[in-house]
């Protein structure tokens, strides 16, 4: 059973505005029947300190992630995930977390490969309810353990392999939402995080360079649709035509590029390159490009 779609006049001007969820309708809706409230953070220690009540933690590197081959659950992990968590195949999930919903905006996307079909994001996530003031808890919900089904996943519409992106080269937009510095190739990581996950710096030849957190607001919160526009479709080229690959370092940040492109901003075709900058960075004979340039094919 699916919970009510939140009215906030301020979304509706997004392509997708049922994909969100405010701090209002959230503290109005908690307890409802058919809600599950997902925390997922990039501190995966940060629920046990406090969260928002009743929400159920899925953490993404022990619970979405296969423990042995470099992949995300199949689809009888899955189901075992969702049942465990006392969630159904027809529940509304709300996902927040912290980093403006980093890791939140990755577990909707790793949800939307299984078809879930009602999720949606805390615009402004863990740090948005907290400002204002919202209660939190350190109690753990009791939630009784459902019977979600097997539903097998299906990455073509919403993922990239490197085989895609070397094909993707020249013919495709690339976009590179990782910091400035990892961009050029003065870092293989972000800012204040320890040099790690490639062997080599610089960018996807052809990839433009547009910094995840330009569509955040200061409190976290997404841009308006006309300050998205302008980053996207008028300053960069995105249109609605193209078919886009976004990549970061692991996929975290790209995921909130891809919410932003498809869910916010309508764009059809957009696919998340999880194997990101910590894969082709290492990859033998793939072709780089250093510096502000995209580069060429």
């Amino acid at each position: 059973m699916t919970v009510e779609k939140e009215t906030n006049p301020q979304f509706s001007e997004y392509a997708h505005p049922e994909r969100l969820v405010s701090t209002d309708w959230l503290a109005e809706h908690l307890g409802d029947d058919g809600l599950a409230v997902v925390e997922s953070d990039e501190d995966v220690l940060l629920y046990e300190t406090g969260h928002i009540p009743g929400s159920v933690k899925v953490d993404w590197h022990t619970e979405l992630n296969d423990q042995v081959t470099r992949d995300y659950l199949n689809g009888e992990g899955f189901a075992r995930l969702m049942s465990a968590k006392g969630i159904d195949r027809d529940d509304t999930i709300v996902v927040y977390g912290d980093k403006s919903n980093w890791w939140a905006a990755y577990a909707l996307w790793v949800f939307s490969l299984f078809g879930h079909e009602d999720v949606r994001l805390l615009d402004g996530g863990r740090a948005a309810w907290m400002a204002e003031g919202r209660p939190m808890t350190t109690e753990q919900p009791e939630r009784t353990p459902s019977n979600y089904p097997v539903v097998e996943r299906r990455d073509d519409e919403l993922r990239a392999y490197r085989d895609d992106v070397a094909r993707h080269i020249g013919r495709g937009p690339l976009v590179d939402v990782r910091s400035p510095q990892e961009y050029t190739g003065e870092r293989i990581s972000a800012p204040d995080y320890p040099e790690e996950g490639a062997l080599r710096g610089g960018h996807i030849p052809t990839a433009v360079s547009v910094p995840w957190g330009r569509a955040a607001a200061d409190d976290g919160r997404f841009k308006s649709r006309r300050e998205l526009s302008d980053i996207y479709e008028g300053e960069v080229g995105l249109s609605g035509d193209d078919d886009i690959v976004a990549y970061c370092r692991i996929g975290e940040r790209s995921s909130h590029t891809w919410f932003v492109l498809h869910h916010l901003l309508g764009m059809p075709t957009v696919r998340n390159y999880d194997g990101s900058w910590s894969e082709w960075g290492s990859l033998v004979r793939a072709p780089i490009t250093r510096g502000d340039d995209p580069g060429t094919v």
